[in-house]
């Protein structure tokens, strides 16, 4: 059965998870309490009314930086630079164009105004990002997150212009091979994303490399400034 969460931010080991993935129900989405989830390797997931739902799959799907695949459209589509890709200038419009018309799966709009409030209190807090891809000032793709240690946990993506969102993907695996991160979490196995090069680990598997990336310190604050790096 799973977890029902009090007031205390403690989790109950992973491995009582049922075979979905669900571990506990209910509690709030402090910033304590979300970071404490994603260096045990869970992650918030629920819709309106229902209470929060807390999840650590297995298989765990993740994408090591150099492993990205590019095809070839979207290397001309980079080639022709067209895009700019900026970094933490716009976290709340990314997260709301997720919420409207972004994906994680089929579950619709499952960031929930709640959900908008508590990880635009990490950004400001230094934890979340926003990979934003703009056209002539527009913009028109981006992805958001968490960053903790050496690793990056992505939250959603959304895109309004062909190959937008996987240019945010390109991007922020570029940055994350700078800064020697192990991985980006991308928690759920879909076609877009292993078309990309994400694999699917035993849960066991993945908990070992996250505590490995966990030894590191998380890098926060703004990482706005290494935008103009990336598209240079």
């Amino acid at each position: 059965m799973p977890q029902f969460l009090s007031s205390s931010i403690a989790f109950t080991d992973v491995t009582e998870a049922d075979e979905d993935g669900l571990l506990a129900i209910g509690g709030d989405l402090s910033s304590e309490r979300l970071l404490l989830a994603y260096a045990k390797g869970i992650f918030p997931w629920y819709e309106e009314p229902y209470p929060v739902l807390w999840w650590s799959p297995d298989p765990r799907m993740i994408l090591f930086p150099e492993d990205i695949i590019i095809s070839h459209s979207l290397r001309q589509r980079l080639n022709k630079k067209k895009f700019e890709v900026r970094i933490d200038t716009a976290f709340e419009e990314v997260i709301k164009r997720c919420a409207e018309n972004g994906h994680r799966s089929d579950m619709g709009t499952w960031i929930t105004p709640e959900m908008i409030e508590a990880y635009s209190e990490l950004h400001f807090k230094g934890y979340a990002h926003s990979f934003e891809t703009w056209n002539d000032n527009e913009l028109v793709g981006g992805l958001y997150g968490v960053s903790l240690g050496r690793a990056f946990f992505g939250e959603s993506m959304f895109h309004q212009k062909t190959d937008a969102s996987k240019i945010a993907l390109v991007f922020l695996t570029r940055l994350m091979k700078q800064l020697n991160f192990h991985f980006i979490d991308v928690q759920q196995e879909t076609s877009h994303l292993k078309s990309m090069g994400a694999k699917s680990l035993a849960r066991a598997k993945f908990l070992d490399l996250l505590n490995q990336a966990l030894k590191f310190e998380t890098i926060r604050g703004k990482w706005t400034k290494f935008g103009p790096e990336l598209n240079s």
